[in-house]
């Protein structure tokens, strides 16, 4: 790897531990980035997902103060995030890509849907509870805890827009705030990218310079990230949800 290789992929690490934290879909900067020093694909995945590790952790501790009030939540999906994410760690050395390849695009422009709606889909449901007497499960309960175990293994497995379909998914299962809800998508983040960067460490080629080089990255970027994600209203948050998804569905498709 040159000098500039080194200094694009240190960057990459930085605005995608940035837009991890405040988003999802850092993967789609390294990714790319990795493949032009020229990595084989599979090692280019792992050598990222080992190195976003740092950013995913920076990121949640940037966002300490929201989850303040959230352990016994991120608990419980934390355990399904590790579950999901340990089986799409051992997917993508088992199987072929075509098969998520195809589908990615998909997920991501549902959830992208669901983050529009949410706020009319959270009111629908708040009001059928209370016809029903019922406030409905604090956590999420089964479909919420279902949807995180398939998104932690499509983490585990590649992870681009991640973050933008646990977004979807605990904004229209979990009456909360936005902002409450981001922060316990960064410790899911940690843990899918931490469990996955684990297996890959005793079963997988990666490269150590490039791991280092994200995670440096990464690491800063997810405090940045922090900053900037905690002071965008909602209606904000929301439009630059929406914006990252469809960047991210291009960019897959174009694949």
């Amino acid at each position: 790897m040159t000098i500039w290789e080194a200094v694009a992929v240190c960057a990459a690490g930085i605005a995608a531990g940035g837009i991890n934290t405040i988003v999802g879909s850092g993967t789609l900067i390294t990714f790319p980035v990795l493949l032009a020093t020229g990595l084989p694909p599979v090692t280019a995945n792992v050598s990222n997902s080992l190195g976003l590790v740092p950013g995913s952790v920076s990121g949640a501790i940037g966002y300490r103060r929201e989850l303040r009030g959230q352990g016994r939540r991120v608990l419980r999906l934390g355990t399904v995030a590790f579950l999901g994410g340990l089986i799409g760690a051992i997917l993508l050395l088992t199987l072929p890509s075509s098969a998520f390849n195809a589908i990615v695009p998909v997920l991501i422009a549902l959830a992208l849907v669901l983050v529009v709606l949410q706020p009319k889909l959270a009111a629908a449901i708040r009001r059928r509870r209370e016809r029903d007497n019922s406030t409905g499960h604090p956590h999420g309960g089964a479909p919420l805890q279902g949807g995180i175990l398939l998104a932690s293994a499509y983490g585990g497995y590649f992870g681009a827009a991640q973050g933008v379909i646990y977004l979807a998914l605990m904004g229209l299962l979990i009456a909360d705030d936005l902002q409450r809800i981001n922060a316990v998508k960064n410790v899911l983040g940690a843990v899918v990218n931490g469990t996955a960067a684990v297996f890959f460490l005793f079963v997988a080629d990666f490269d150590w310079t490039a791991v280092l080089l994200i995670a440096v990255g990464s690491a800063a970027g997810g405090q940045l990230g922090a900053r900037i994600g905690r002071k965008l209203a909602p209606g904000v948050l929301r439009g630059v949800i929406v914006a990252v998804g469809l960047v991210a569905i291009v960019q897959l498709l174009l694949r």
